[in-house]
């Protein structure tokens, strides 16, 4: 009796695992250097696979459920021990239980920026983070390319290990899917939604791992980069820009502002003042009556040139043959409505009408 019961000790007949940790991704059944009994049994929960390791050699997975241990369902491992027309014995090899189920509100950032080539602002550095959930779906390429041979690997070593790794896929897919920096920074919400199934792809085919949800939380680029973002933003909100500033600068010049507002302002609101004159008549046809020399009904001698819609003094002093002296003169007691902008006067085409009129 005591002989049967050393050579039970000596013989694993049941192995199991029971993860009450909620962070254990990969778990190896401890053995303390026994032998796997011929037939014994393998029992496997739900959401855990059953991986054999034999010599370094990854050999048959078993999924849920109670598993008798035995040529038939161990064939991979049963050709690595040389088991031929069903010969069975005592064996050692490592079993490893993989967590299947999903692993959720996982945190990855960049620690450093990433470089991305952007078609509308050159080269641009971002930062970003957000969270991820996750599932093993491979658990050979698990095993093999992340946990390797830790008896227990858990969420907080998975983390280390694979945050670089992870802003390494997100920076290639990111490049690859050539997303503007624009869209990047303001539409984050949809970016992970966008990028999930390309990230998927490259975890899939490294790390036997699946991502089931993928968020962006932030995107934080360099304040230049912002600033230009905001001025394209409130471009667009703008709309037509020849339109805004007719209408901002002929406020301005109602208000008296004119002055403030720079040459830009006169400029518009003297185009404005001057499409006005041409559909009522023009300059020429309200003026003509007060010219001197004027001939009712006579053909102009030749084609003038067009005149400006903002004249100088000295056009002013050419179009009433006076001097500019006189003309100054008649700015400054406000008799000729102009504006001065710095120490230049600028005169509208309308003013100098009434006062031709007056």
């Amino acid at each position: 009796m005591a002989i049967m019961d050393f050579l039970n000790r000596q013989f694993i007949d049941v192995i199991e695992w029971v993860d009450d940790s909620r962070d254990t991704l990969s778990f190896r059944f401890p053995d303390d250097d026994k032998q796997i009994k011929n037939e014994a049994q393998l029992i496997v929960r739900e959401s855990q696979v059953a991986q054999f390791v034999y010599v370094g050699q990854f050999a048959d997975t078993l999924g849920p459920g109670k598993h008798t241990l035995k040529t038939e369902n161990i064939p991979i491992l049963g050709d690595l021990l040389g088991w031929k027309y069903k010969f069975q014995t005592p064996f050692k090899a490592d079993v490893y239980y993989v967590t299947t189920r999903v692993f959720a509100g996982n945190k990855w950032g960049t620690a450093n920026p990433v470089m991305m080539r952007d078609a509308d602002f050159g080269v641009v550095r971002m930062r970003a983070f957000g969270t991820y959930d996750f599932k093993i779906v491979d658990p050979v390429l698990f095993l093999k390319e992340v946990a390797g041979t830790d008896h227990q690997f858990r969420l907080d070593e998975f983390t280390d290990v694979m945050r670089s790794r992870i802003v390494s896929v997100f920076s290639e897919t990111l490049a690859a899917a050539k997303v503007p920096a624009l869209d990047v920074a303001t539409r984050y919400g949809e970016l992970g939604a966008a990028l999930l199934e390309p990230l998927n792809a490259a975890m899939r085919s490294k790390y036997g791992l699946e991502m089931t949800s993928f968020v962006v939380e932030n995107v934080s680029v360099p304040p230049e980069l912002e600033q230009a973002i905001d001025k394209r933003g409130a471009m667009t909100a703008i709309g037509n820009l020849n339109d805004y500033v007719k209408y901002n600068m002929g406020n301005a010049l109602a208000e008296g502002k004119a002055g403030t507002a720079g040459i830009g302002a006169e400029l518009a609101a003297g185009l404005a003042m001057g499409q006005s004159m041409m559909q009522g008549g023009g300059m020429g046809a309200a003026a003509a009556p007060s010219m001197p020399g004027f001939v009712p009904g006579a053909a102009p001698a030749a084609t003038a040139a067009p005149v400006p819609e903002l004249l100088t003094p000295e056009q002013v002093a050419q179009a009433l043959s006076v001097s500019v002296a006189d003309v100054l003169q008649e700015l400054e007691a406000g008799n000729l409505k102009g504006r001065k902008i710095g120490s230049q006067w600028r005169i509208g085409r309308p003013a100098l009408d009434t006062f031709m009129q007056g």
